[in-house]
C-alpha cells in the first residue's frame, strides 16, 4: 500500500486515474471550480504542477468516485472491514475465529511505530507560501479543505487517547496575523472540543498539530465516525497497510513522520476570532462566528510537498464519496452498535446531515399485529444520540417486517414506503428548542432549531397519486403544482413572511383555508418552494430544497392539524415550508469570470479539453 501521497499518486497515473495540468492555475476560485465540474463527470484525479504564488503543487479529486476510493485500499478494504466488525463485537472473534485470522494482518499495523525523525521536519515554510486556495466568491479567505487535526489528551498524553478529526481551518484573512495565526473551526462535541476543555481546564494552551497529505489513509482516517477507544492513528495504520511512522517530540504531540505539511502551534485558551465565511457542504455559506484562533509556531513540510485539497458545495461533490466508502466500512456493524436498526442513510443529497432514513424492528410485538410503531421510536432516540447523527434534523424511520427488502439507499422506494403507511395524526414526533448542525442555518439560531421523526409500520392505507388532479384548485398565492415523487406535491408559494422566530401566519392561514375535502390531501405530502419547477425536476433537487430549507417545528404545517396531549398532528396532508427565508445562508453561486476561463481552457486542444462536461 502507499507509503506516502506521492507513491499514492505514481499508483494512480499508472492505472490511467490521474490527469497531470501544466497550465497555471490560480489557487483562488480557479483549482477549486475545475475540481468541482471534474468531479460531476466522475473524472480523474488532478494534479495541477503550476499552482499561481505557491511552490506547492495542488492535488485535487484524489477522493472523487468510490471506485477509486476502492481502488487506493484494494489491498486492505477486506481486512479492515472485519476489523471495524471485530472492534464493535468482540464476541464475533469466538463465533467466527476464521474471520478473526483473516483480519490479524490489518490489526498487526494498528500499532504507530516511533521513529526519531522523519521527511516531514526535513524543511520549513511559512503560511503565506502555501497554496492559497479559496473555493467561492465570498468565501472569508484560504482554507485547509483535506486538514488533519490532531490533538492528545493533556491530562493523558499520547497517541492512545488521541484525536484526529477534519476541522476547517482558514489560513487567511479576516483579523487573523498573517503567518502567525489562523482559525480552526469545529463543533463542541467533537474529540478535540474535549482536548481543549481540559486545557482551559488546567489553565494551558492545547497543543495541536495540522497535518495535510501523506498516505491517503490517514486523510480517511480524520473523516471516519470510529468507535470510541479506536485510535484514528491505529485505524489509519490498517487501512494503509502498514504500521504509522510518528514522531515524538519531548513534551509534544506526535507528528506524523511521512505527512506531506505539518503546521505546529497551540490554541490560545482566552481568545478567538471570526472565522468564514465558508461555501459548506450544504450548499450555502457558512457565516462568519467566533471560533479558536492556532497561533502558529512552526510550518514543516517534506522535500518535492504536495498539497491536496477538496472543494465542499451542494451535493454531490467529493465527500460524497466518502460518506459511500464510511458505509462500506461500517454500515454491516450498526445493528452491534444500535440493537434493532437494520440500516441508516445519511442522505447526501440533503447535505447529509439534515435527512436519515433508517430501518429498524418492531421486535416485541410476536403476538399482536402491528398498528403503531412502538419501539421504532426508541430505535430513533438511539439514533439521535449517536455521534454526528444527532445531528439530524429529520428521521424516517420504516420497519423491517413490513417490508424485508426495502433499502434507504433506493431513496425514491423508501419514501412511497413510508408515504402509504404513514399516519400523520400518530407518527410525527418533534424535538423542539434543541441543537442542530453549526453549518446548517434555517434553525431559529445560531445551532439552534429543531427535529422531528417520522416512524410508520403496519400495511399500506393508501395509493399515491402520480399527476396533479385535472381541475385542482389551490389556495390564494399558490401556483405552479408539480408531482416530484408519487405522493409529493410541490407548489410555488409567494415570499416568507416569518422570522426565524416564527412560522409564516399567511402559510398557516392559507393551510388552515384547505378542507379534508380538498382534492391536495390525495398527497400525503405537499412542499411549498420558491421554484417548484427547480424542485420537482429531480430527485436531488427535492431532497436539497426540502431538507436544507426547513426547521420541521417551525416549518411543518398540516391540514386538519390538532394538538392532543402536547402531541401535534394532522388529517389530511402534510406541507413542509421549504422557501428560502430572510435568516438563511446564501446560497453558493460561482464567479462567471471564472466559469468563462475554464471554460476557455476546456475547449478542444486545451489544457482541460475532455475533462469538464
Amino acid at each position: 500500500m502507499h507509503r506516502t501521497l506521492r507513491e499514492a499518486i505514481v499508483d494512480l497515473e499508472s492505472a490511467g486515474q490521474l490527469r497531470r495540468i501544466d497550465v497555471e492555475i490560480d489557487p483562488c476560485l480557479e483549482a477549486g471550480y475545475i475540481q468541482r465540474r471534474v468531479v460531476a463527470t466522475g473524472g480523474p484525479a488532478l494534479l495541477f504542477s503550476r499552482v499561481k504564488g505557491t511552490p506547492f503543487p495542488l492535488l485535487g479529486n484524489l477522493f472523487g468516485t468510490i471506485e477509486r476510493v476502492r481502488y487506493l485500499f484494494r489491498d486492505t478494504l477486506d481486512a479492515v472491514q472485519r476489523l471495524v466488525s471485530l472492534k464493535i463485537d468482540p464476541v464475533d472473534a469466538l463465533k467466527h475465529p476464521l474471520n478473526a485470522l483473516r483480519a490479524f494482518p490489518a490489526a498487526m499495523h494498528m500499532l504507530p511505530r516511533r521513529v526519531k525523525g522523519g521527511p516531514v521536519l526535513m524543511q520549513q515554510t511559512t503560511i503565506d507560501q502555501l497554496p492559497q486556495l479559496k473555493s467561492w466568491p465570498d468565501d472569508g479567505g484560504p482554507f485547509i479543505t483535506l486538514p488533519q487535526v490532531y490533538s492528545e489528551d493533556p491530562d493523558a498524553p499520547g497517541w492512545q487517547r488521541s484525536n484526529l478529526g477534519m476541522y476547517r481551518v482558514q489560513l487567511g484573512g479576516n483579523k487573523y496575523r498573517t503567518n502567525r495565526e489562523i482559525g480552526l473551526h469545529y463543533q463542541l462535541h467533537r474529540g478535540i472540543g474535549v482536548h481543549h476543555a481540559a486545557a482551559i481546564r488546567r489553565g494551558e494552551p492545547l497543543r495541536v498539530h495540522i497535518f495535510v497529505g501523506g498516505p491517503p489513509a490517514m486523510t480517511v482516517a480524520a473523516v471516519m465516525p470510529l468507535p470510541e477507544g479506536l485510535s484514528e492513528l491505529s485505524f489509519a495504520g490498517a487501512l494503509g497497510g502498514r504500521r504509522l511512522p510518528i514522531v515524538k517530540p519531548k513534551g509534544r504531540p506526535a507528528i506524523h513522520a511521512e505527512a506531506d505539511f505539518c503546521i505546529v502551534g497551540t490554541i490560545d485558551p482566552t481568545r478567538q476570532l471570526p472565522e468564514g465565511p465558508f461555501g459548506d457542504h450544504l450548499g450555502y455559506y457558512a457565516r462568519q462566528h467566533d471560533f479558536p484562533v492556532l497561533n502558529v509556531e512552526t510550518v514543516f513540510h517534506r522535500p518535492g510537498a504536495i498539497w491536496p485539497f477538496t472543494t465542499v458545495g451542494r451535493p454531490p461533490q467529493e465527500d460524497t464519496a466518502f460518506g459511500q466508502f464510511i458505509h462500506e466500512l461500517t454500515g454491516a456493524v450498526i445493528p452491534s452498535v444500535l440493537p434493532g436498526v437494520k440500516a441508516v442513510h445519511a442522505v447526501d443529497a440533503a447535505g447529509v446531515h439534515p435527512l436519515l432514513l433508517a430501518i429498524g424492528s418492531e421486535r416485541y410485538t410476536p403476538y399482536q399485529q402491528r398498528t403503531k410503531p412502538q419501539e421504532l421510536l426508541t430505535q430513533a432516540s438511539a439514533i439521535l444520540g449517536q455521534g454526528q447523527m444527532s445531528l439530524a434534523k429529520y428521521v424516517w424511520i420504516a420497519a423491517h417486517d413490513d417490508a424485508p427488502q426495502l433499502d434507504p439507499h433506493d431513496i425514491a422506494e423508501f419514501f412511497q414506503h413510508m408515504l402509504r403507511r404513514v399516519d400523520w395524526r400518530r407518527d410525527l414526533h418533534f424535538h423542539t428548542s434543541t441543537t442542530i448542525d453549526t453549518l446548517d442555518y434555517s434553525g431559529s439560531g445560531f445551532n439552534s432549531g429543531s427535529k422531528v421523526v417520522i416512524a410508520a409500520v403496519g400495511p399500506a392505507v393508501r395509493e399515491l397519486p402520480t399527476t396533479v388532479p385535472s381541475g385542482m384548485q389551490l389556495p390564494a398565492d399558490w401556483s405552479d403544482a408539480r408531482v416530484a415523487l408519487p405522493g409529493v406535491l410541490v407548489v410555488r408559494g409567494p415570499r416568507f413572511a416569518g422570522d426565524e422566530s416564527r412560522s409564516d401566519p399567511h402559510l398557516e392561514q392559507a393551510v388552515a383555508t384547505i378542507g379534508l375535502e380538498h382534492a391536495l390531501n390525495q398527497f400525503p405530502l405537499v412542499v411549498v418552494a420558491d421554484d417548484a419547477e427547480f424542485t420537482a425536476r429531480t430527485l436531488a433537487k427535492w431532497l436539497w430544497v426540502t431538507f436544507t430549507r426547513s426547521n420541521p417545528a417551525a416549518d411543518i404545517y398540516g391540514v386538519g392539524a390538532e394538538s392532543r396531549q402536547k402531541h401535534w398532528g394532522c388529517r389530511g396532508s402534510l406541507v413542509i415550508d421549504a422557501r428560502s427565508k430572510p435568516h438563511h445562508a446564501p446560497p453558493l453561486i460561482d464567479d462567471p469570470a471564472v466559469v468563462r476561463k475554464v471554460e476557455s481552457l476546456a475547449v478542444r486542444g486545451g489544457p482541460l479539453a475532455g475533462l469538464i462536461g
